[in-house]
């Protein structure tokens, strides 16, 4: 943001955020007006991409961490010292688990082997890529809410400093030829910080429950 004489001026980012919370705000409105299914329909699909757009460029912009850029730049070096902390452990675990820099982007500093199974993706093709590069929403499925939930829960652990479990959401992968397929994940989001409270990295633990939700269908 620039101020010229007097007036405000909004960057390129600032305004396409601007735009977006302002029709998340309209559509919402009419989801509350509208009695027409179809109508009803549409206006879903429309605040969906409105909520996920806004979650890209807030994702771009400044992650999930709310601490000055300084401050982030001195703590790389106790970043790297806790990662390697808890790397067996991490690497370890038959559990899937992604580890993300909190700061622009969300990029993904590493996962393990259990993730990379259930996610269909390989350590080497998506460390240092940001999160919703490689996991986007299916641009199949008009209401697809898994990048704006996810963004959201990160952001609150951001801010919070706390875990956040989120309820179980549909968030389709990409498998092996590219194609799309359903998925259901009951997701935990949790800070790890260093010795000085300060965030270092987001901790993302997910397990599958597709097979749970096709049984109660």
């Amino acid at each position: 943001m620039t101020r010229h004489r007097g007036r405000t001026t909004l960057g390129r980012g600032e305004m396409q955020r601007f735009v977006c919370e302002q029709n998340i705000v309209h559509f919402e409105r009419l989801l509350n007006e509208a009695a027409d299914p179809t109508v009803q329909s549409t206006v879903r699909a429309l605040l969906a991409s409105a909520r996920r757009q806004l979650a890209l460029l807030n994702s771009a912009a400044s992650g999930a961490d709310t601490t000055p850029l300084e401050q982030r730049r001195r703590r790389h070096a106790d970043a790297h010292a806790i990662g390697q902390q808890f790397q067996p452990e991490f690497d370890a675990s038959p559990h899937p688990y992604m580890l993300l820099d909190p700061g622009p982007g969300l990029l993904i500093v590493d996962v393990n082997d259990a993730y990379a199974a259930a996610t269909f993706t390989e350590r080497a093709h998506i460390v240092g890529r940001s999160l919703f590069e490689i996991f986007p929403d299916n641009p199949d499925d008009p209401l697809a809410d898994g990048v704006s939930n996810l963004y959201a829960s990160l952001r609150i652990v951001g801010e919070t400093g706390r875990a956040h479990a989120m309820a179980i959401q549909r968030y389709d992968i990409r498998d092996p030829a590219g194609t799309f397929v359903e998925r259901h994940w009951q997701p935990i989001n949790s800070p790890i910080h260093d010795s000085t409270g300060h965030l270092v990295y987001l901790l993302h633990h997910v397990e599958d429950v597709t097979a749970q939700v096709a049984m109660r269908r």
